[in-house]
């Protein structure tokens, strides 16, 4: 029926709202029509990812390696092979740990790995998904990786049968394996295998071995304190570990003891006891060692300790490794020697004694070989990895000297005065000597290990430049140091390994290489992972070469000629600590008694760091002061030079540092400040050749030794009524002093010989031969510049002939009668003349012939020359004045 409105305005307004009521009814339509869509869409989505995650796991599993019971409890040595690829080694056994029954397992310790291991172990089926969300929202938010959700049957799965990779792989498998372990043995057989599997660093595997080798104790004999530090172990076995690092370990074992109260294993107030208890507190004081390795085991320590801390939940000991190292067998054999009593080096009698040696490859920083101590097998602290030990002077060119090549350019001659000087808080700081030299460079005082200038270094440098410089170099600082650090006064201390390997970052022209023992690891499904190093440029070139040239100097004639080796190129640096007040007194330190010393140095092909001292402070444990027989104080160089000696031994290990080209070699002339360069009439004892970073070498020419003047006003004149030759000259007079004037002379065009020196201005040369030319030459010598000689003045004389009388006549008188015949005038008689001496060259020997000629008793110059010119050098020698003793060696002064 048609509905009939009573005006026109009405129909538009019912025709209005059906239309609006059809757009309406469209819009909740098309709503509709979208959600479905959506939810199509993800259920499509969904079951694709669904069949693709199954398809992906199936692949995955797949290639699962078969789960081997054997593997679960006997435990597969792994196989350590050296730098050549030989076989050098094997790690653990059966022998390798003691195993324990479940039975046998305190609920104590059960409660404190269960708390913070796997809290719901008992409640899963070998998968804890609560966790695994927890641990898959926090690998979105940090990363992949950032935190696991394995339970201990997770857990044992990897640690028998894979590798430690981060992948889905991986993981999908650990998942499968997992629940094929749950389904075929018990809760507690899981949990006992997984409690003798596990490492507790400090040589201990299983949780047995743990509890003997930190607190000599068995399981059943531990404490809530004791049981929860080894809970807290496995996360990370050295990071926490209570003999290395016992600030960590207390803070992990108090995390341990609050997840026990929070799963309510304990009550807070047993917490708290427990927490008030130092985590060193009932550590056994003789920690040993299981029988890992039957050789090389202070190398092996670093291998196992590498593969810990990278790799996680890996045991060298059972899990059948293949572990490729840097390791040199014949080095480490050498090392190993040295540290004997069988090495000819004079070791100290002292059970407390110990000594460290680290040996790396100076281009790689591969090890080569680790000396752990003397009695290696018997001590828990391997002396070249484990001890953090004041570095003394053997700091001084990493964070004094090298930032001030590094940062200010300075060169090696840089002058720095050694003087009374103090500390910024005003504490006097002494010399080792307890005296000052004044300035000298850089060298001389690096090579002489003065503090005072090494401290101004630092000072000039900054203490942030310098610590940040270091840290770069692998040595351990805390984020503020002190001043008292540029003479090695640390709070916390190096190991020789970290020494070695700053050391090598000279050695190798800047570039550090952080010390590593192993290469690879390659796992029984045959997967395996790279673990060397990546090195990284840290300085100029110019600064490592710079530093290994003063090391040089110091090892070949500054206080670190005990470790130097002839034919090799050796740069190195000793350091000696020191007792405190305290110490010396309660101990009765003699003076000059010293706790330990060092020495770092490195050739292009090797590096080495040595460290002498002993295992703890006592009454006679002191290096003894240096004399004719105690040789303590050197142990270190001893070392380290028998090392060298016997492991270079190819024509690379004898090669020197290449120079870049960033450094120029500067002749400097010694005691000028600023530098001046030698010029060429300083005398060579006055020179030092020193590097300057190229464009700061400085250009301007020292004038300290200029060339001499020549004499001027030379005049040579012949004294006929004297029969002398007067030579004079003139010399300005604020030269004369340190200046000698040395005469040479040629007889009749014959070769220059040497006459005389004098230090007067003339000379008279008596008695000439008639008839002979002379010339003279003169010069001015510097005395203590034999080089140093002033241009020539000369001057020629002609002596005149003799003349010679014609003899008068005398009429033969009669001989009277009877009488005897008379001597004849001229034969009885004395000739005319003075009546009282003999003419020249008639009553004595000839010149060069009956006397020793000039020279004392040499051959007198100039053998094949005239006879004129021989007697005239002869009578001149003999008869001149103003000579200065017997100058006229044969030796030719030019």
């Amino acid at each position: 029926m048609t509905e009939k409105y009573q005006s026109r305005e009405q129909r538009r307004k019912a025709m209005e709202d059906e239309r609006n009521a059809r757009k309406g009814s469209k819009k909740k339509s098309s709503k509709k029509g979208l959600f479905k869509k959506i939810f199509l869409s993800a259920l499509i989505i969904g079951l694709v990812g669904l069949l693709t995650g199954i398809g992906t796991f199936a692949y995955y599993v797949q290639s699962t390696p078969p789960l081997d019971e054997t593997l679960l409890k006997v435990p597969v040595p792994s196989k350590v092979y050296g730098m050549d690829g030989e076989l050098a080694a094997e790690i653990g056994g059966h022998e390798a740990r003691e195993y324990v029954d479940a039975d046998d397992i305190p609920e104590l310790v059960k409660d404190a790995f269960l708390a913070t291991e796997d809290v719901r172990f008992y409640e899963h089926s070998g998968v804890d998904y609560r966790r695994l969300g927890g641990a898959v929202l926090a690998n979105v938010t940090r990363g992949f990786g950032a935190e696991g959700g394995s339970t201990i049957t997770q857990q044992l799965v990897k640690l028998s049968f894979l590798s430690t990779d981060k992948t889905l792989k991986r993981k999908a498998q650990e998942f499968y394996l997992a629940y094929q372990l749950e389904s075929r043995f018990t809760k507690d057989e899981i949990l006992e295998m997984y409690l003798n599997r596990i490492y507790f660093s400090n040589y201990a595997y299983g949780i047995s071995n743990a509890a003997n080798n930190y607190y000599g104790k068995s399981l059943d004999e531990l404490e809530l304190h004791e049981a929860a530090m080894l809970a807290g172990l496995p996360q990370s076995p050295n990071s926490y570990n209570p003999v290395t690092n016992p600030e960590n370990a207390e803070k992990r074992r108090n995390i341990v003891l609050s997840l026990m109260v929070k799963h309510g294993k304990i009550s807070q107030e047993e917490a708290d006891e427990a927490k008030a208890i130092p985590v060193d507190s009932t550590l056994t004081d003789d920690v040993e060692k299981t029988n890992y390795s039957n050789k090389y085991n202070a190398f092996i320590d670093r291998v196992i300790e590498e593969i810990s801390d990278q790799l996680g939940d890996v045991d060298p000991q059972s899990d059948g490794l293949e572990i490729y190292t840097t390791l040199d067998v014949n080095a480490q054999e050498e090392v190993e020697h040295i540290l004997s009593d069988e090495s000819g080096i004079p070791h100290l009698d002292n059970e407390d004694y110990q000594a460290g040696i680290a040996l790396i490859d100076t281009q790689s920083g591969e090890i080569r070989a680790i000396g752990g101590g003397r009695n290696h097998m018997k001590t828990g602290t391997n002396y070249a990895t484990d001890i953090k030990v004041q570095p003394a002077s053997a700091i001084k060119p990493i964070l004094d000297y090298a930032p001030a090549i590094e940062y200010l350019d300075w060169s090696t001659y840089h002058q720095i005065n050694d003087e009374p000087y103090k500390y910024s808080s005003g504490t006097e700081l002494n010399n080792w000597d307890n005296k000052h030299k004044g300035y000298l460079s850089m060298r001389q005082h690096l090579a002489d290990s003065r503090n005072i200038p090494a401290l101004k270094a630092l000072q000039e440098v900054g203490l942030d430049r310098a610590r940040d410089f270091a840290v770069k170099l692998g040595i351990p600082l805390e984020e503020e140091i002190n001043e008292a650090y540029a003479i090695g006064g640390f709070t916390n201390g190096v190991s020789p390994l970290q020494m070695a390997g700053a050391y090598s970052s000279f050695g190798s022209g800047g570039v550090y290489t952080e010390p590593y023992a192993v290469t690879k690891v390659v796992f029984q499904d045959g997967t395996s992972v790279n673990l060397t190093k990546e090195s990284e440029a840290v300085m100029k070139d110019s600064t490592a070469f710079m530093i290994t040239d003063m090391l040089k100097t110091s090892v070949r004639s500054g206080l670190a000629t005990a470790a130097n080796v002839p034919g090799l190129n050796i740069a190195g640096k000793s350091g000696t600590t020191n007792f405190s007040k305290d110490t010396i007194n309660e101990f009765g330190i003699p003076n000059g008694g010293v706790p330990s010393t060092w020495f770092a140095g490195y050739t292009p092909s090797y590096t080495a760091a040595v460290w002498t001292g002993f295992r703890r402070t006592g009454e006679d444990n002191y290096l003894r002061p240096i004399n004719g027989v105690d040789q303590d104080q050197y142990l270190s160089r001893i070392i380290f030079k028998q090392l060298m000696e016997n492991i270079s031994t190819s024509s690379e290990d004898k090669a020197d540092f290449p120079v870049p080209n960033s450094v120029v070699r500067v002749p400097i002339e010694k005691g000028s400040n600023p530098p001046l360069k030698a010029s060429e009439f300083t005398p060579s004892d006055q020179v030092t050749n020193e590097y300057f970073v190229k464009g700061t070498e400085p250009t301007e020419v020292s004038k300290e030794y200029d060339k001499l003047p020549a004499p001027t006003g030379f005049t040579a004149e012949y004294d006929e009524e004297a029969n002398v030759i007067n030579l004079n000259w003139e010399y300005p007079e604020d030269r004369r002093e340190g200046v000698t004037f040395a005469i040479r002379v040629a007889v009749n065009e014959g070769s220059p010989q040497p006459l005389t020196e004098t230090k007067d201005l003339g000379l008279v040369v008596e008695s000439p031969d008639p008839g002979a030319t002379f010339k003279f030459e003169l010069i001015a010598v510097q005395d203590d510049n034999n080089e140093n000689r002033s241009d020539a003045a000369s001057q020629t004389v002609t002596i005149p002939e003799a003349v010679e009388e014609e003899e008068e006549e005398i009429p033969e008188i009669p001989t009277p009668p009877g009488d005897g015949e008379e001597e004849p005038p001229g034969d009885g008689e004395e000739p005319p003349g003075d009546g009282d001496e003999e003419p020249p060259g008639d009553g004595e020997e000839p010149p060069g012939d009956g006397e020793e000629p000039p020279g004392d008793g040499e051959e007198p110059p100039g053998d094949d020359e005239e006879t004129d010119g021989a007697s005239t050098q002869g009578n001149t020698n003999r008869n001149g004045q103003g000579q200065r003793g017997n100058n006229n060696d044969s030796e030719d002064n030019d």
